[in-house]
Order: C-alpha cells, then structure tokens, then sequence
C-alpha cells in the first residue's frame, strides 16, 4: 500500500478545496445559492425602503409586523409546504414553493404599487391613528401601507423558506458527508459575494429614476428593475435545480440514493414548559441559551433603532435603499475578511473565551457610541457643525459599523463558539440542549427584541422618546451576554486548555 498523501495542496486546501471531477455538481449548486442569496439581499433592502420610508410610517413598525405579520404567515406557509410535500415530489414542491414569490413579485411590481393611493386606508388609517395611543402609531402604519407589509412578510419568507429550507433542505439531501465538509464553507462564500453584488445593483438600480421619468413616481421605474432582476433570478434558480436533477442526480458519480442511509435522529421536540425546566437543570446549557438569547434580542434592538436614525438621514426610497446598496456591499466584503482570516486563527491563538467575547463587545462598544450620539445629539451640534458634520450623520455612521461587525461578526466567530460550546456535553444533553434552545433561545430571543420595543413604544409614544431606554436595556442584555461566556470559559474551556498545557 502507498503511503496517504495530502488530498490537496496548503494553499488550494484553504482556498478552493474541490477536485475537477466535482465542478459538475459544485458550481450549479454554488450557483444557485448565489442567486437564492443575491435576490434576498435585494428583497431585504427594498422591504426596509419601502416600509420605513412609507407616509406616516416609521421603524417603530417593524416590531409590529414581525410579531403580527410575519410570524403567523410564517406559520401558515409552514402547514401549507408540510401537506404539499406529502403529496408532490421534491421537484415539484420546489417550483410549487418558489412560484407563488415570482408571481408576487410581478403583482407587486404591475398592480399593488402603481395602486397604492386607491389600495391604502389612508383615511381609515387616519381615523384610527386619531382614536388609538400614539404608541400604536407603528401598529397603524402596517395597516396605513399593507401594500408594503405584504412585501416585508413576502422578504422575510423568502430568507426562511427558499434560502433556509428549500435550499438546504436540497444541499443536504444530495451532498455527501465527504463533499459538504468541502463545500458548504464555499456556499457561504457564495451568499456573501451576493451581497457585494447585489449593493452596485441596488445602487445602479435606484439611479435609473434620473432623466425622463416613466411615471409620476420616481420609485416606480427602480421598483420595476428591481423586481425585474428578482425574477429573472429566481427563473435562473429553477433552470440551475432542473439541471442538477436532470445532469447531476442522474450520475452515480455525483448521487446515488443507495448511499443514502435515513437514519431518524433522535431530536425531541421540546415544548416551552420542558425547554425551561431541561434548562434549569444544566447550568451550563441555561448559558448557551442565554448567548443566543441576548445575541438575538440585541440585535433586533440595535437594528430598528438604527433604521429609524437612517430614515432621518436619508427620507426617500431611492436615497435609503442607496444607502443600503453600499451597506451590502460592504458587510459582503467585511464578512468574507473575517472568515477567511480573523476566525480560525483567533481560535487558535487565543482560545474559546476570547474569540466568544469578541462579538459582544464589539455590539458594547459601538453600541455606545451610537446611543450616545442619538442622546446627545442637541448639546453635540454646534461642536459638529464646525467640522462640517451633523450628530445625525455620525450616529448612522455608528450604526452602520455595528451592524456591519455584528453580522460579520456572527458569522465568523458567534456561531463557530456556539457550536464549541456544545461539544463538552453528553450525547443525551446535546439533543435535548439543542432542542431547548432553538425553542427558548432562538425564538424568544428573535420576538423579545420586537417585544420589548413594542412595550415600549406603546407607553411612550415614539421609537425617538425610548431609544434612551432601550440603551440601557441594551447594556443588561450584553452584561447577561458577558456573564454567561465568563461561566462557559469558567466552567469548560478554561479546564480543557489547562490539560492541553499541562
């Protein structure tokens, strides 16, 4: 027998780890994400232009959507995709599931927006902004533009439903085990090259409303292109999957559903009472919880109090989704550098507990200067306007930084400590871990954020009145967030990188 020789070479290995033969199923699949992720960019950025810029609307309502909008349209989407995958194959169902957002996008584009003034409620809407709180003012505005709702619900969807489920749901299904320790990390370099295309896009997409106009509104021509691309790009994405059945999972080389071992896992499904009292046995599991507990509610915070401040910088939608075309971009690229180089070898050099702390303070530091520009706009000005800037302009200038890094940030060093974090456990409280904390952590976590802005802004009036509280606020998550990374290193890491030394 000869002897084991390196599969590839140092540099190949880190870069592209792929043989020739491969480049049949790799780069269709590679491709196809790349669009899945390229259209989502551009839906993400309209939805936020279109709503928060909308009249009489704001990011005050956001919370209001997600918790009343999208989450149960998200549950009923689910129900609908459960009983169709019973009766459809999985081609079938992933045309089924991808046609009704192309045909959105066409109904959005040619009749609900070119209709909006007759479609609106605008003096229903008007009679109720007088008869309720002010603090239901974001609640009205999803009513005031429902138009605009329905494509917010119909963006966040397609990031949980064709990226998230039909995508990897796929992947999964016709990637070997071998190939997907190769392969998924160049998807991930996929979806964030689509996010450094899609901001000159979007850019180039938003100035086409300059010269003769096509209509009275400016927004319409732009809207038209955009989602123009958005579904040329999704037919792109049907084409590429009907290929792959037709030339990639007809060949033993790439598929064989005989290697394909159906092993049922043993994943409970916790309910909400037992994820909490499974959590309140393990000290250590409550503190994973809590880090992706506090990582979703921070996030969701700093993010819609960020949005409202851009608004004001920027009021149109061809300006705020501008905006938003060079924020892509640069969190595409800002992404690809940390993974590529900061990750791995922060893990390597200095271990679990510096590398877990890093996201947070990051989101601390920042998040501090953001809060305080907003505070302290008024008594900062004349200082500013002597250097020819505005307390506004630095607080957006600070936020954009800390989303940048926090997503960057999640995807190269959170998510890779999370799932460290899981590795001292047993088998049995990996499982059950998992379980409850994608019950406990994950979902509340994503609506706690929405829920404590809506308490908020109910009982005070406006998004601008509670930023000052939802700093301090801020402050006690990340606190709780610290904490539980100092026990986690405390109670594991510290222990196994002492035996390593030792």
């Amino acid at each position: 027998m000869s002897k084991p020789t390196t599969e590839f070479g140092k540099w190949r290995s880190f870069f592209w780890p792929v043989h020739n033969r491969e480049l049949k199923k790799l780069l269709p699949m590679f491709l196809m994400f790349f669009f899945i992720s390229f259209v989502y960019s551009l839906l993400r950025n309209t939805k936020d232009a279109l709503l928060i810029t909308a009249p009489g609307s704001g990011a005050e309502a956001i919370p209001f959507l997600k918790v009343g909008g999208v989450v149960p349209v998200a549950i009923i989407f689910m129900i609908i995709y459960a009983k169709l995958s019973n009766v459809l194959s999985k081609e079938k169902l992933f045309y089924t599931t991808l046609l009704p957002f192309i045909a959105f996008f066409v109904l959005f584009a040619t009749v609900l927006y070119p209709a909006k003034e007759y479609l609106h409620p605008t003096e229903l809407a008007d009679k109720l902004q007088a008869a309720l709180p002010l603090g239901l003012s974001g609640l009205v505005a999803t009513f005031r533009n429902w138009t605009y709702s329905l494509f917010y619900i119909f963006a966040e969807l397609w990031g949980s439903f064709i990226l998230s489920l039909l995508f990897w749901g796929f992947a999964n299904d016709i990637t070997r085990v071998t190939e997907a320790k190769r392969f998924y990390a160049l998807f991930g370099l996929g979806a964030n090259l689509a996010l450094i295309a899609a901001g000159p896009a979007a850019k180039f997409i938003t100035n086409l409303n300059e010269g003769p106009e096509f209509s009275g509104d400016p927004w319409q021509t732009p809207l038209n292109y955009l989602m123009g691309v958005s579904i040329v790009s999704s037919f792109c994405i049907m084409i590429i999957y009907r290929w792959i059945n037709k030339n990639v999972l007809t060949d033993p080389k790439f598929y064989d559903q005989s290697e394909r071992v159906h092993v049922k896992k043993d994943k409970p499904k916790l309910s909400l009472k037992e994820s909490f009292v499974f959590l309140a046995k393990s000290r250590y599991v409550l503190c994973i919880a809590i880090l992706v507990l506090t990582y979703n509610i921070t996030i969701n915070l700093l993010e819609v109090t960020w949005k409202s401040q851009l608004k004001l910088l920027y009021p149109s939608k061809v300006q705020y989704l501008d905006f938003l075309g060079t924020y892509s971009t640069i969190l595409g690229i800002t992404t690809i550098l940390m993974m590529l180089f900061v990750s791995s070898n922060v893990l390597r050099r200095f271990g679990w507990g510096v590398a877990a702390y890093i996201t947070p303070v990051t989101l601390l530091v920042t998040g501090i200067g953001f809060f305080a520009f907003i505070i302290f706009q008024e008594p900062l000005t004349p200082s500013l306007i002597t250097w020819g800037l505005s307390p506004l302009f630095i607080a957006v200038i600070f936020g954009t930084i800390q989303n940048i890094m926090s997503k960057a940030a999640k995807y190269s060093l959170f998510d890779p400590t999370k799932e460290m974090a899981y590795i001292p456990l047993d088998q049995e409280s990996k499982v059950k871990g998992k379980a409850a904390i994608d019950t406990v952590g994950a979902r509340i976590g994503k609506a706690g954020g929405s829920g404590i802005q809506i308490g908020l802004i109910t009982i005070f009036g406006s998004l601008g009145a509670v930023t000052p509280y939802i700093g301090v606020i801020m402050l006690f998550i990340i606190g709780a967030w610290l904490w539980a990374i100092a026990q986690l290193d405390k109670l594991e890491f510290k222990k196994i990188e002492r035996k390593q030394k030792a």
